[in-house]
């Protein structure tokens, strides 16, 4: 019988202690093996999704590596290099906004084995000032960074449910945990998706699914060129009383290009790989990612306290909290 999470984490304490003593100069970092795993990725078409597909198949996984508006260049390429280095990656269209191809790729999924992991990562940017975002720009932010992740964790959670196991990760930002002004919805997105993804892993836990949420800071990722696209076409339809109150940001709307962000996207991939390799109900609920400053750790720390202080002792689900923050 496959032990609990509670089980996991009591034995974790021997490890822990060998873990602290020192490696030898010259041990080196393995990989870690993904045989035999099975991982959905929403937004495969670039950035942390398209890396994050060819990594994990290169470490072994069978990877459904999903993209809207399919065909396109992208899922091609993407196509040609796992035939190419014989990668067991299988493109497929997704738009998380669009309940049909949900439908079709969870279909897919359960008539090919099933899945061990969900990646939820498709997502856009649009800046500027609170006052400037429209119910447009609120309606296509929301519709992807929170909705979206709700309605495919929602599809897939019945076939992890009767598996009695599984994993899902949200990809947050830093910005769900602090606030940058002038990052239009940005924020209140993912201020919103840790909120929920939160919730969820209270109430997976006794069911044997884990949750972790990925906070990356600022990566040179195509993540730039696509909020542009969304934030000219706000900027060119915004009224021109409220543009005049904010000079300074509306003239940069649309115009950033991540500039000197140098940082290695593939942090993220690695990231998410090493947490795929861990056991079960071993897992950190938040992995912040970035080799620069961290800011939303301390919030991190202090929000977990508050948890377990507050429901960490009820009879409902003091246990849940506690097995959560203890990964």
């Amino acid at each position: 019988m496959p032990l609990s999470r509670r089980q996991l984490l009591a034995g974790t304490a021997a490890i822990s202690a060998a873990s602290a003593i020192p490696l030898a100069a010259n041990t080196v970092s393995r990989p870690p093996d993904l045989r035999g795993r099975k991982i959905l990725i929403t937004g495969s078409s670039s950035g942390f999704g398209r890396l994050g597909a060819e990594y994990y198949a290169r470490l072994g996984a069978t990877v459904h590596a999903t993209m809207r508006n399919i065909p396109r260049p992208e899922a091609e390429e993407l196509r040609a290099l796992a035939t190419r280095e014989k990668l067991d990656i299988r493109v497929s269209r997704l738009d998380v906004r669009n309940d049909d191809e949900i439908a079709d790729v969870v279909s897919l999924v359960s008539r090919s084995g099933g899945l061990d992991v969900l990646i939820n990562n498709a997502g856009i940017g649009i800046t500027g000032p609170v006052e400037l975002q429209d119910e447009q720009a609120m309606h296509d932010a929301f519709d992807t960074n929170v909705f979206g992740y709700h309605r495919v964790t929602r599809a897939f959670l019945p076939m992890m449910r009767t598996a009695s196991s599984g994993l899902l990760f949200f990809v947050s930002s830093q910005l769900g945990r602090v606030i940058a002004p002038a990052s239009g919805l940005y924020s209140p997105c993912k201020f919103a998706v840790e909120a929920m993804a939160e919730q969820l892993a209270y109430e997976l836990e006794p069911k044997g699914i884990d949750v972790t949420i990925i906070q990356p800071g600022g990566y040179p990722t195509e993540i730039w060129r696509n909020r542009n696209v969304y934030t000219a076409a706000l900027k060119e339809r915004a009224d021109a009383q409220r543009k005049l109150a904010y000079p300074g940001i509306v003239a940069a709307m649309g115009n950033e290009d991540g500039s000197g962000r140098s940082a290695d996207p593939m942090d993220v991939p690695r990231a998410i790989a090493r947490i795929i390799a861990m056991p079960p109900g071993t897992r950190p609920l938040r992995e912040a990612v970035y080799p620069g400053n961290k800011p939303q750790l301390a919030i991190n720390k202090v929000s977990a306290e508050t948890q377990v202080g507050w429901l960490g002792r009820s009879g409902r689900w003091g246990d849940s909290v506690r097995a959560v923050h203890s990964g």
